[in-house]
């Protein structure tokens, strides 16, 4: 969808308000009845990265959480069409370029592949578009000349800047006063009116990328980009600006002051701030209140952006963390906490997310061992109003309702996803303990009882969808990426059932201590020993320590064990090979 200002409502007339949504608005300082400009349609633009170098997990947050705004926006039965520009010229990208002696578009490319890897791996998949600066400049052009004529900017040595002593309004969205900016508009003070004054177009310097304009060859601002970008997409009036508390000043109330002067009409009716991403001084403590509560437990704005994580504070290396945590993993984590609170980031911390995520996967797993069924392709409901019904009699089914009308109205407060979380996991406590009561995987399973245990998965599902995650099947939650090893553990699990139940509780101990490694671990149940866990390189862990434990059981000439290990092995693909320096295993 693409919408001009011809196709919007006047500024001010707005579609009647959602029933329940709200959003806060960081313009109001409050939460605001959700009201669209056209009925029935939201726009969404969030601003993007600025493309010099690789992307660190900072990068993912406004993402992750627009993703799933998106998400409930689409679920409520709007037409969203969410947009993410691209800064691909700005004289970071020129300085990189110049160091590393390729040009700039090559940088950009370089690092606009590595951002949307990235993406895709945290399930990022609802943007529709991906403007770039450098395919915007005639829109760029055309804005900064008409401020120009309606006396709103000013040319100064093939410079072009914004008169902020023209905007009555500068301030309203931070706050700060004209006394308080002064100083903060960026360099070239001697050709500025003002020193609050900032740049919308750059004259270029000899040898870097420029444009032709009416006033000099060059580059846009920072600032402008955006206003070009969002105008070409989304219209002259839009519904949701978003990006990180530290944007609030000075690149969102520049937005504003450039493009409300432009066209004399109200930008973006909400402006929704994410917090940002800190380092966890206490490792394995995350978010606090606002994981579970309707309001954001935020540290002041200026603390979040003078603490935040940041490439020149250490924050980089986002492919690694993927490929070592999943990507899945780090999207949990980001949600758990409400958009506006500060994120307080370790690995540790992600870890502790992924225990909650492991107790999911154990259900899907059960769930399949009854029926059969893959939770991953159930079909879930897409809307909130489709299959609403009354109290069922059915006590489980109706708790389940419950547990959904909750999990809808924490998403409309204000996005709640934290609060969101918590009744998804109490959905799952609703699953198993049906599970139990019903002796399902003992005998007790029916048609009847099958039936009622996927109605519960798939408003799992459902509401999963919201949130983004649980989309495919894990490789590490599936039983590890390597598929040897789904063959070995089943050899582990019998290895230490039988050694329980000898009361050889040495070798047991041996095998759960030789697993920690490896990542894994086993959970003995009504039904039987599972195991979670693994990843790279997990088999060849688990292998040493059955080449071990094999070693150990053979000097106590216990060979029948030694032989079992080696037998069971070879029926799972393995051959075992005895040499002069220990032995060795293959893939037969």
């Amino acid at each position: 969808m693409s919408a001009s200002a011809s196709t919007q409502s006047p500024a001010g007339e707005l579609s009647a308000p959602h029933p329940t949504l709200t959003v806060y608005n960081t313009l109001s300082k409050k939460k605001e009845p959700f009201r669209t400009v056209q009925a029935g349609k939201v726009g969404v633009y969030l601003c993007g990265p600025t493309v010099y170098d690789k992307a660190h997990i900072g990068h993912m947050v406004g993402p992750v959480i627009f993703d799933c705004i998106k998400r409930y926006l689409k679920y409520c039965g709007y037409d969203v069409t969410w947009v993410v520009n691209i800064t691909d010229v700005d004289d970071k990208l020129i300085n990189k370029a110049n160091e590393r002696g390729i040009s700039m578009l090559d940088v950009a490319e370089e690092n606009i592949a590595d951002y949307n890897g990235n993406l895709s791996a945290l399930g990022v998949d609802q943007i529709d578009h991906f403007p770039r600066a450098t395919e915007c400049m005639d829109e760029i052009i055309a804005i900064i000349q008409s401020l120009i004529d309606n006396g709103y900017a000013y040319e100064s040595a093939g410079d072009v800047y914004f008169d902020v002593a023209k905007d009555r309004e500068y301030g309203k969205l931070s706050n700060r006063t004209l006394d308080q900016v002064q100083g903060d508009g960026g360099g070239g003070a001697d050709r500025k009116r003002s020193a609050a004054d900032f740049a919308l177009w750059k004259s270029a310097k000899p040898g870097e990328p420029a444009w032709d304009s009416p006033w000099a060859k060059g580059r846009p601002g920072w600032h402008i980009e955006c206003s070009a970008m969002s105008k070409k997409l989304l219209g002259e009036t839009f519904d949701i600006h978003g990006g990180g508390l530290d944007l609030v000043f000075p690149h969102h109330e520049n937005e504003i002051a450039q493009s409300e002067c432009c066209h004399g009409k109200t930008f973006a009716t909400y402006w929704a701030h994410n917090g940002l991403l800190r380092r966890d001084a206490n490792a394995g403590k995350i978010g606090g209140r606002a994981e579970r509560t309707g309001d954001a437990a935020e540290a002041p704005a200026e603390e979040q952006v003078s603490g935040k994580m940041s490439r020149s504070k250490g924050a980089g290396g986002l492919a690694t963390l993927i490929a070592k945590q999943g990507g899945e993993r780090i999207r949990f984590f980001l949600l758990r906490t409400h958009y506006r609170s500060t994120v307080l980031f370790s690995e540790e911390a992600i870890e502790e997310a992924a225990i909650g995520l492991e107790s999911f996967y154990r259900l899907f797993k059960r769930y399949h061992r009854i029926t059969k069924g893959d939770f991953y392709h159930l079909q879930a409901r897409a809307h909130r109003t489709e299959g609403d019904v009354q109290s069922t009699g059915n006590e489980t089914l109706d708790a389940a309702a419950a547990c959904k009308a909750r999990f809808i109205t924490a998403m409309d407060d204000d996005f709640n996803t934290g609060g969101a979380i918590g009744e998804l996991f109490e959905l799952a406590k609703i699953a198993n303990r049906y599970c139990d009561e019903k002796n399902l995987e003992n005998g007790g399973a029916d048609n009847a009882t099958i039936g009622d245990l996927t109605l519960l998965m798939a408003t799992i599902k459902e509401l999963a969808n919201i949130l983004g995650i649980f989309q495919k099947a894990p490789a590490v939650a599936a039983g590890g990426s390597d598929e040897t090893l789904g063959k070995v553990m089943p050899l582990v699990i019998d290895l230490r059932a039988n050694a329980r139940a000898a009361k050889n509780f040495a070798m047991a101990d041996a095998i759960r201590d030789g697993l920690a490694p490896a990542g894994i671990k086993i959970e003995d149940r009504t039904s039987g020993a599972e195991w979670t866990g693994g990843g790279d390189g997990a088999v060849d862990k688990v292998m040493a320590m059955l080449i071990e434990l094999r070693q150990t059981v053979r000097k106590n000439k216990d060979f029948a064990t030694s032989d079992a290990i080696r037998d069971r092995l070879k029926e799972a693909g393995i051959v075992l090979e005895d040499r002069a320096g220990g032995t060795e295993w293959s893939r037969g």
